[in-house]
C-alpha cells in the first residue's frame, strides 16, 4: 500500500481507467461474438445488425486507444468477409 499521497491517488486513478478500458474491450469482443454466432446460424438480416454494432465497437475501441488501428482493421475485414461469404 503506498504512502504518498500521489501514488494513492494514482492507484484510484488507474482503478477506475482499468475499468472503463475493460468495459470497452469487452462490449467489443462481445459483439464481435454475437455476429458470429448470427452469421454461422445463417440469419442474414440479424447478422447485418450485428456487422453493424461489431464495426462500431471496434472503432470506439480504436479511437480511444484499446486497440491497435491494425487490429481494428484486420477485425473489421475479417467480419466482413464472413458476412459476404453467407450470400
Amino acid at each position: 500500500m503506498p504512502n504518498i499521497k500521489s501514488a494513492k491517488k494514482r492507484m484510484r486513478s488507474n482503478a477506475k481507467k482499468v475499468e472503463v478500458n475493460t468495459l470497452i474491450t469487452s462490449s467489443m469482443k462481445t459483439a464481435v461474438k454475437k455476429f458470429e454466432k448470427e452469421a454461422k446460424a445463417g440469419n442474414k438480416e440479424e447478422a447485418s445488425n450485428k456487422l453493424n454494432i461489431a464495426i462500431q465497437r471496434i472503432d470506439k475501441a480504436m479511437s480511444s486507444g484499446k486497440i491497435h488501428k491494425n487490429k481494428a482493421a484486420r477485425l473489421k475485414s475479417r467480419l466482413t468477409k464472413m458476412k459476404n461469404s453467407m450470400e
